[in-house]
């Protein structure tokens, strides 16, 4: 598919994310485009920075390098007030703990009816009930739960109405970090739906955070796989299940389970390991090899992945190389060396064997 003609609703550029001045980058150089009406999933394991990412969107972590755009505006740094407000009418977010992000306190009408409120988004109250008990209605509840309060409310319902929340504001972008993680199985699955739907009656865009490769697979039009804070593989859905390049994104792939117990049982599990990569001299970036398909690696990599995409098979499998032994060399610190140290450790062996001896021989005596 061709991506040139297509407009960029939010565009990430070399972004660097920390937790504080001299602090360990948790995000490192991450460029990535989203476009206006789909569904870009980020995927990786725990603590690769995804939801820092999805954070930093809107606004809560800062960038520490690089700049995000939405709508071909800078929305990270220094932002005036009406623009800081601009960002959070269009750019919504729908959290991955539905318990912990709404207010115990509060309503489920006042919940919905904050962003109306905050930014006045209805003509007068009687618009304002019928926006909330419209959105309440697509999300599946009924008007009477309106006067109800979160903890009276399922998992699944409670993030039901943090999707109305979100919705209702009608954005243009929502962030859906790890939305049915916390879900049942059934329930998941209702939610992919409604989000779908809202996707096609108000064309909003979603970058969709998981770790659940099967779900992405069904909710996504792209894909970009993170790996300890780094991009190393960004492709369409079907693209990147039929043609992964890199390793990780392999395993990623590997690891996701075969409803028929046989085909689980005796599946190949790959495991991932950095240590495969020599980036000592050849430094890696992340570059499009054909079909819209990024992949991080260095030059003699990137030309492998080419030549494997052309072919259509898969990158052979890479082994790291093997640890080299270091050599015992006694230690001379505090004027004793290792064989002294061994010694003595032998000796107080012989002292204990000694005198467990001795006590056994007393016994035998009383």
């Amino acid at each position: 598919m061709a991506h040139e003609d297509r407009e960029v609703l939010l565009s990430l550029k070399n972004v660097d994310i920390s937790y504080g001045k001299g602090k360990p980058k948790v995000v490192k150089n991450v460029s990535f485009d989203i476009f206006r009406g789909e569904t870009f999933s980020l995927v990786g394991e725990s603590g690769s920075g995804k939801t820092t990412i999805g954070r930093a969107i809107i606004r809560v972590n800062s960038c520490s390098a690089g700049e995000i755009l939405f709508r071909g505006q800078r929305i990270s740094g220094k932002l005036s007030r009406e623009q800081e407000r601009q960002v959070v009418r269009h750019i919504q977010m729908v959290f991955q703990d539905p318990g912990a992000s709404l207010n115990e306190r509060a309503t489920v009408e006042y919940i919905v009816s904050e962003g109306l409120y905050n930014f006045h988004l209805y003509e007068n109250e009687e618009d304002r009930r019928r926006k909330v008990e419209r959105i309440i209605g697509q999300v599946g509840l009924l008007p009477e739960h309106l006067s109800r309060y979160p903890h009276e409310f399922s998992g699944g319902q409670r993030q039901r109405i943090g999707l109305a929340r979100a919705m209702v504001m009608e954005p243009e972008l929502v962030i859906a970090d790890e939305p049915i993680s916390a879900l049942d199985v059934s329930i998941r699955a209702q939610v992919l739906n409604l989000m779908k739907q809202f996707q096609r009656q108000q064309g909003v865009t979603y970058l969709f955070i998981a770790h659940d490769l099967s779900v992405v697979r069904f909710i996504s039009d792209r894909i970009g796989v993170i790996y300890k804070g780094e991009i190393v593989e960004i492709a369409e859905a079907e693209e990147l299940f039929a043609h992964p390049m890199h390793p990780y994104t392999r395993s990623l792939i590997s690891a996701i389970p075969i409803p028929d117990p046989l085909l689980e049982k005796n599946k190949k599990l790959l495991r991932y390991d950095p240590a495969i990569h020599d980036y000592s001299v050849d430094k890696p970036y992340l570059e499009d090899i054909g079909n819209g398909h990024f992949v991080f690696g260095n030059a003699a990599e990137l030309e492998e992945y080419r030549l494997c995409r052309g072919r259509g098979d898969a990158p052979p499998l890479k082994t790291p190389p093997p640890a080299c032994e270091e050599p015992i060399v006694p230690s001379k610190q505090g004027g004793r060396t290792l064989a002294k140290k061994l010694a003595l450790g032998v000796g107080a062996t012989v002292a204990a064997a000694a005198a467990a001896l001795g006590i056994l021989l007393l016994l035998a005596i009383v």
